[in-house]
Parts: C-alpha cells; structure tokens; sequence
C-alpha cells in the first residue's frame, strides 16, 4: 500500500502517456498527468526527485535517483539506481 511519504507508484495496467492519473495515499488526493506512457509493473514519479535522492514504494527504499526526474515521468533502470549490496552507496 502507498506511503504519503512515497515518491513513485507504480501502474496496474498499462497507461498511455497524457493521462491524469488520480490517486488516494492515506487519505491525501493526488493527480498525476504522466509524461510518457508506463507500462504495467512500472513506476512512474508523484513528485519530483533530486539527483541522488532515495526512491520510495510502499515506505521502503529502493534505489536512488540517478538524474533529476520530473514530476509524471517514468522510473525505471534508466533513471534509477539500486543501493543493496554497493558499499560505494553506503551513506548516500
């Protein structure tokens, strides 16, 4: 389940690009018009996130950001850095 303190969500279906997406994270309302289409399983930013700023889901870190990602936009390998098991990440 989504934390308000999460910075990404992930899709139930596929999404086209262009869509508003609407959500309800504890009780807070959020509308997210996503920039490029997401597939099913994927992640996609409810907020923007800073370089080097921890990724969120369901209240857990997952990775880091490894660029400036825009608020709708997709989250994924490209734009995502994993921190499990790199002692270069350790402290980021």
């Amino acid at each position: 389940m989504m934390k308000k303190m999460d910075n990404v969500a992930t899709a139930l279906e596929d999404i086209p690009a262009g869509i508003d997406v609407k959500l309800l994270v504890e009780g807070v309302s959020l509308s997210v018009a996503l920039l490029e289409p997401i597939p099913f399983g994927h992640k996609f930013a409810v907020r923007p996130i800073a370089e080097r700023e921890d990724i969120l889901k369901y209240g857990e870190v997952i990775g880091m950001a490894n660029r400036i990602i825009k608020l709708g936009e997709h989250v994924h390998v490209h734009n995502l850095d994993g921190k499990r098991g790199r002692g270069d990440q350790v402290g980021a």
